[in-house]
């Protein structure tokens, strides 16, 4: 079992960055697999992990088959946010070998838009997009949602992993903070995923069907 956080720094020592940089400071060297990084992790809460866990896919193209894995675990943390229940990581998916190697670089470079987003989130702003059972459910149905866009197989397209991830980083953040416009550029971000998946998906069967007229021509 990993040890106890490593003291904070003498800056703001309870920040949300400051807990992320502390987790992955105590990720295992060499192999890794989804049960061990969890158990790093520990109890810091269920959308710390998810930010955790978004942080490798905020570059353009994204570490391969690691958006199965990350997805599936974010899906699982909404569905225990929806029904109320603790997570469970099915065996399967918790042994799932992990690129560890190329995992600490991509947390690294995803931890500046943690940096970012602390800068311009504030506690407590437009409490109407938070507050409430009803407000709650359609925030916690669209994390699944975007969840479940992180998990399209189109990690191999520019960007394709990148903005959903970002609509889970703001609602992630929102929600932590209490902060309705985090959560509103959340569902602008997974807007933003729909309307790009089908610019692809659209840009590609028109593209098939070009090519299936000229062979069949």
């Amino acid at each position: 079992m990993p040890g106890p956080l490593p003291p904070a720094g003498p800056a703001d020592p309870g920040s949300l960055r400051t807990q992320l940089e502390a987790i992955i400071e105590r990720l295992p060297r060499g192999s890794m697999t989804l049960g061990e990084l969890l158990r790093v992790i520990g109890d810091e809460g269920l959308l710390v992990l998810s930010i955790l866990l978004t942080l490798v896919f905020l570059i353009p193209v994204s570490i391969p088959g690691v958006s199965t894995v990350f997805g599936a675990a974010i899906l699982l943390v909404g569905i225990s946010r929806l029904s109320g229940r603790a997570l469970w990581i099915p065996r399967r998916l918790a042994e799932r070998p992990l690129p560890a190697d190329r995992l600490r670089p991509a947390l690294g470079r995803g931890m500046a838009w943690v940096r970012r987003l602390e800068r311009i989130s504030r506690p407590h702003r437009l409490p109407g997009v938070i507050d409430g059972r009803a407000r709650m459910l359609v925030n916690n149905l669209a994390f699944v949602f975007a969840a479940l866009l992180l998990m399209a197989p189109f990690g191999f397209v520019p960007f394709s992993n990148t903005i959903p991830a970002l609509a889970l980083l703001l609602y992630a953040v929102g929600f932590i903070q209490r902060d309705g416009v985090a959560v509103l550029l959340g569902h602008l971000a997974t807007i933003g995923t729909v309307v790009y998946f089908s610019v692809l998906i659209g840009g590609g069967g028109l593209a098939l069907q070009q090519l299936w007229q000229r062979f069949a021509g």
